[in-house]
C-alpha cells in the first residue's frame, strides 16, 4: 500500500487566526480533502528563538522533524514591508538543521506559497522573495501561488474561506503541493535503486 503523502503547512502571524494562518489552514484542509496528511506550524509554533546554529530546542525540534519527514510544503507568510515576515524567515531558517540529510533542505519538495497583504505590489514582491528562499533550498515552487489582498479574505466559524476566487487560488496551490509530493510517494522505491 503506498503511504499518504505528508504536507506541513508554515505561517502565519505572531496572532493566532490571522488572515494569513486562516488561509494557510484553508489550503491545509484542502490538501486534505484530496487525501493528505498535514500537520500545522503557526502563531505560536514559530514563535522561535533567532536561528544561530546552536542546538535546537524542543519547538524548533517538532519542526525540523516534520519538514523532514515531509513530501510538500504550504508555505504562508503576511507581506511586510514587501517582503516574508521575519518570524516565518526565521522559521525557515532552521531548515539549516538538514544539510546532512540524505534529503537536504527541501530537496525533492514542492513548495506551495501564500501570501497575504494590503496591496499588490507587496504580494508580488512577497511572492518572489518566498521563491527565492524556497529555491535556495533547494526546494520545487509550484508553478501557482495564492497571492490575496487581505481585504478580500473572509471567513465564517468554520474557518472557510468565503470568497470564491481566494478559495480556488488556496485550493490550486494545495492540489499541486499534494500532486507533486504524491509522485514523489510513488517515486520512493526507484529512488532507492538510483541512489
Amino acid at each position: 500500500m503506498v503511504r499518504k503523502p505528508y504536507i506541513v503547512g508554515i505561517g502565519g502571524t505572531g496572532r493566532d487566526n490571522s488572515s494569513t494562518e486562516l488561509a494557510l489552514r484553508a489550503s491545509l484542509a484542502h490538501a486534505r480533502r484530496l487525501g493528505a496528511r498535514t500537520e500545522l506550524f503557526a502563531g505560536a509554533d514559530l514563535d522561535l528563538p533567532m536561528y544561530t546554529g546552536k542546538a535546537p530546542g524542543e519547538k524548533a525540534g517538532r519542526l525540523i522533524e516534520a519538514i523532514r519527514r515531509s513530501d510538500g510544503v504550504l508555505l504562508a507568510s503576511p507581506g511586510y514591508h514587501g517582503s516574508i515576515s521575519g518570524m516565518v524567515k526565521n522559521a525557515l531558517d532552521y531548515v539549516e538543521e538538514l544539510r546532512g540529510d540524505e534529503r537536504p533542505y527541501l530537496e525533492g519538495r514542492a513548495v506551495g506559497s501564500i501570501v497575504c497583504a494590503y496591496g499588490s505590489q507587496a504580494i508580488g514582491t512577497t511572492i518572489v522573495a518566498v521563491r527565492c528562499i524556497v529555491h535556495a533550498l533547494r526546494g520545487w515552487p509550484t508553478p501557482a501561488a495564492a497571492g490575496i489582498n487581505s481585504v478580500d479574505l473572509a471567513f465564517d466559524e468554520e474557518g472557510r474561506c468565503t470568497n470564491a476566487a481566494v478559495q480556488q487560488q488556496l485550493e490550486l496551490v494545495a492540489r499541486q503541493v499534494c500532486e507533486f509530493g504524491a509522485m514523489y510517494v510513488r517515486m520512493e522505491p526507484c529512488a532507492e535503486m538510483l541512489g
